[in-house]
């Protein structure tokens, strides 16, 4: 005779024999499988949300991409249209700036339209120029500013005696050459410092060039000078016979 306990014991290999009729229920009821840990279930939903947020991430990344290369399209075409006697063509209807010159890095491959005005709606669809300071191609220090992930982020290749060209409305083509980089505060208001004397560029973008985060303190500075002093000089003629006008 099958001890009652045996006939209890799911484990026992006595407990399905003939003595043994009636095995306990939870013996012969299939088990229904648990519906898992809360653990489990807490660390699947992070999973899930992580997934999320860098599918977003991606989508906000190509958009922005996407926006910058389209607009510089337009501007293109504005930049077309722009002469001596048209100075501020709109890419489209409603916007707020417009082409003031165009830059280029030949050793770099990169040419890129400059558009008036450095604020956050401008900085979307291009390298802007920081307005207080001379225009690109015009005598003392021009100031550009972009983002680091779009239109500025060749600047993290460009090296002392790299060559860039500034292109003016009237077509007159300037040439620079890397002086230094500089990595600066935010804060540093010697970027915007003009010198006594000659033709400066000077190339801003955050810093550092892979920061997760937007923004942040710092900033990457290039630093070009006029190549021959017959361009400043033609320049500053230019300059000021405009001003005369």
């Amino acid at each position: 005779m099958n001890r009652p306990d045996l006939c209890r014991d799911c484990a026992s290999q006595r407990f399905l024999r003939p003595g043994c009729t009636w095995p306990a229920r939870r013996c012969t009821t299939p088990r229904r499988p648990r519906s898992g840990n809360w653990r489990t279930r807490i660390a699947s939903a992070a999973t899930l949300l992580v997934l999320a947020f860098a599918l977003w991430q991606l989508g906000q990344a190509a958009w922005i991409q996407g926006k910058a290369v389209v607009a510089q399209l337009l501007i293109r075409a504005a930049w077309a249209e722009t002469g001596p006697e048209r100075t501020a063509v709109r890419p489209w209807p409603w916007a707020d700036t417009w082409p003031v010159a165009r830059l280029s890095a030949p050793e770099r491959g990169v040419e890129l339209y400059v558009l008036a005005g450095a604020d956050d709606r401008t900085l979307a669809f291009g390298p802007g120029h920081v307005f207080g300071t001379p225009r690109p191609g015009s005598p003392g220090n021009s100031v550009v500013g972009a983002h680091r992930d779009t239109h500025f982020a060749f600047l993290q290749w460009l090296g002392n005696g790299d060559e860039l060209i500034v292109e003016t409305p009237d077509r007159r083509r300037l040439r620079y050459r890397v002086a230094h980089t500089e990595v600066v505060d935010k804060e540093d208001l010697e970027l915007l410092a003009q010198p006594p004397a000659g033709t400066r560029l000077t190339l801003v973008t955050c810093y550092p060039f892979k920061a997760v985060q937007p923004g942040g303190p710092l900033r990457y500075a290039v630093f070009a000078e006029a190549l021959d002093s017959a361009q400043t000089h033609g320049a500053l003629a230019v300059h000021v016979a405009a001003g005369i006008r």
